[in-house]
């Protein structure tokens, strides 16, 4: 990539889908921070309280609300926002509540794919989508090997079925006999970025570990935790949205050359288990009186999941900053900050933003100058 990140994304306009939620609440402080235009597109903002009102990002976007679903109106935002670039997060995200509502769950995480790619090939503006799917889209047979980009999709339970489905779509919406035969006016570089288990400050998100210890902490109560034992791609939330970032801009760089399907993940040779995470993050959080009730219970899920970032590497020269205990810190400090009630978590989240980039590995994610304001 011949700029930098900053560099590519400055005055650009971008499209987020799910932009008021945890990951997608991120994604729009580092755009912004990078001057881009940014359009977000949800359906509301999920918790209460929340990454996205915490960071005040309300008043520097276009913060437009719709169902995602809905084609219609999505492709009128998309039209309206003439976007570059299209993160695509918008999902039902949590995997327990796939079980609850697998209607719904299919609904949002499938057709909620077809309506923006249906967009992004009717929009000329939009020269690259960034689908957002995640590490579970993986046929998991419970092997402790790491998962590959060629390794085939599935799915045992609503959530990763939806979000192998989702892929499917994808590869549909990559096809050049696809457009051809639909007569598409626009055909963006498209592409899929299957990110592991993500922690970070300003997670509210219900059945989530993190988020769930900090309800007991500030309740004053135990917590119980289902697959003590189990292994799962921890990673503090700016790695994989600097993954995103370094794929859009190969998608725009270097469309006919990029990669389809994109893991960003750990590189851990022996990644602490659920327990081990949960302990980091209750032994970094002082005053408290939480303790962890272990209770064996796999709900439907995988025991181990692991995937192989090695393409990140030798395509976008992506590798991840911070390992796993650093991941925990810098959330532990976040939540912190915030349960100490006088922190401006908009200034404090510019804060880990910008330590992060500064010591990031991968050059094209660094700052070249002092970010926007705090």
């Amino acid at each position: 990539m011949g700029q930098t990140i900053e560099q590519l994304f400055r005055d650009r306009s971008v499209l987020v889908t799910g932009h008021t939620g945890f990951k997608g609440s991120w994604l729009c402080l580092w755009l912004l921070a990078m001057r881009a235009k940014v359009t977000g597109f949800s359906d509301r903002v999920p918790t209460a309280p929340g990454a996205f009102e915490l960071m005040a990002l309300g008043g520097e976007l276009t913060d437009e609300r719709g169902d995602i679903v809905d084609a219609e109106a999505v492709l009128s935002v998309i039209t309206a926002a003439r976007p570059s670039v299209i993160f695509h997060l918008a999902a039902q995200p949590i995997v327990r509540q796939g079980f609850k509502q697998p209607y719904a769950t299919f609904a949002a995480n499938v057709l909620g794919t077809v309506s923006v790619l249906e967009a992004a090939r009717k929009v000329p503006s939009v020269r690259a989508v960034v689908v957002v799917t995640s590490d579970k889209v993986y046929h998991n047979n419970g092997a402790a090997r790491r998962f590959r980009e060629t390794d085939a999709l599935g799915g045992h339970e609503p959530y990763g079925a939806s979000k192998a489905a989702a892929e499917i779509v994808t590869m549909a919406y990559q096809s050049e006999a696809f457009h051809e035969g639909a007569q598409s006016p626009n055909r963006p570089a498209i592409a899929a970025a299957r990110a592991g288990n993500v922690i970070g400050g300003g997670d509210w998100a219900a059945d989530r570990l993190i988020p769930d210890l900090v309800r007991a902490i500030a309740d004053g109560r135990d917590q119980e935790i289902r697959q003590p034992g189990a292994i799962r791609p921890w990673q503090h939330v700016l790695e994989p949205i600097g993954g995103y970032l370094c794929l859009a801009g190969a998608l725009i760089d270097a469309p006919a050359s990029s990669p389809a399907a994109v893991n960003f993940g750990p590189n851990e040779m022996a990644p602490p288990d659920v327990a081990q995470i949960a302990t980091m993050f209750l032994d970094a959080m002082p005053s408290h009186r939480t303790r962890l009730l272990i209770r064996e219970k796999t709900g439907g899920e995988a025991t181990t999941l692991r995937v192989d970032s090695g393409l990140a590497l030798k395509e976008l020269s992506w590798r991840p900053g911070w390992n796993t205990h650093e991941a925990v810190a810098r959330t532990a400090d976040w939540y912190r900050a915030w349960f100490e009630r006088g922190t401006d978590m908009r200034r404090f989240s510019m804060e880990q933003l910008e330590s992060y980039r500064q010591s990031s590995p991968v050059l094209a994610l660094r700052a070249s100058e002092p970010m926007g304001p705090h």
